[in-house]
């Protein structure tokens, strides 16, 4: 039996400081197949002299220089890649890219998504709903595309009360309103449905919880703020979203969080996932 294809999504927090902070030796020992990254504050020239001549790079880069970004890297090319997203009118740079890949025979989709944070009240919402629409319209034509495709990065939306450690405090606050967690309603299904992550909503699955059921997290994304990290008092707001029937090929998954503060990389925690093609 080959060797599962490892795919891998982390929020780098700007990929220069994360190879600084040590990103290098995690990435060298991980055996990391396809490595989604957003983020990335960076250009693509930075992206090669970091990476190396042995990864093929997609990136795409937001409109405002040093802010968001988004790329993908693996170990083999992408027959294709698609940088188009939502209305022709919203700025979707540096925030969703999509490449198809090769494996063993199969056709695999991978999508880097990097979600607004949002702000209550601010533009800044606004553009995250917008973008949260162009993502639902966009994961039907995804999954018709090709069944075997999986979408992942930092949605910054905590789904459930189990993705948030202080949820009570975070009802009022982007990144759990009550609208941006209905996304994630349409997407999996409702948490108190019966087909929730089986088939409900548009059908997709999220990893995490397949995985690792009704417990509280594990935690993707710590605020820097007191003793967050410590006391893994965290957000799961990084996901790995599969169609049913490359879920049905992922056999491990796994939330790289590191051993303490002081060996960090990035605020967020890469979420690996092995798939059995």
């Amino acid at each position: 039996m080959p060797r599962p294809l490892r795919i891998v999504s982390v929020n780098v927090n700007g990929i220069r400081a994360a190879f600084r902070n040590g990103m290098g030796p995690w990435l060298d020992g991980r055996e990391v197949d396809i490595l989604a990254l957003q983020e990335v504050r960076a250009e693509t020239t930075h992206l090669e002299e970091l990476l190396g001549d042995e990864w093929d790079i997609l990136h795409d880069a937001a409109t405002a220089k040093g802010r968001a970004g988004v790329a993908i890297a693996s170990r083999r090319k992408a027959s294709i890649h698609r940088v188009t997203f939502g209305a022709d009118d919203f700025d979707s740079a540096g925030r969703w890219l999509e490449a198809d890949y090769e494996v063993d025979g199969s056709i695999v989709t991978v999508v880097s998504a990097y979600v607004h944070s949002g702000e209550v009240g601010s533009p800044k919402q606004v553009e995250k709903f917008k973008f949260l629409d162009a993502f639902a319209e966009r994961l039907p034509a995804l999954a018709e595309h090709n069944p075997l495709a999986v979408v992942m990065g930092d949605f910054n939306v905590g789904h459930r009360k189990l993705d948030i450690k202080n949820w009570r405090g975070n009802q009022k606050k982007a990144g759990f309103l009550p609208e941006e967690r209905a996304y994630l309603d349409r997407f999996v299904g409702a948490e108190d449905a019966e087909d929730y992550n089986r088939g409900g909503g548009l059908g997709w699955v999220d990893l995490g919880r397949r995985f690792h059921g009704e417990v509280e997290g594990p935690y993707t994304w710590w605020s820097n703020r007191g003793q967050a990290f410590d006391n893994d008092t965290g957000w799961r707001i990084d996901y790995q979203l599969a169609t049913p029937a490359l879920a049905e090929k992922a056999v491990a998954y796994t939330v790289d969080r590191a051993a303490s503060y002081a060996e960090r990389w990035s605020d967020h925690a890469p979420v690996v996932v092995d798939y059995q093609l």
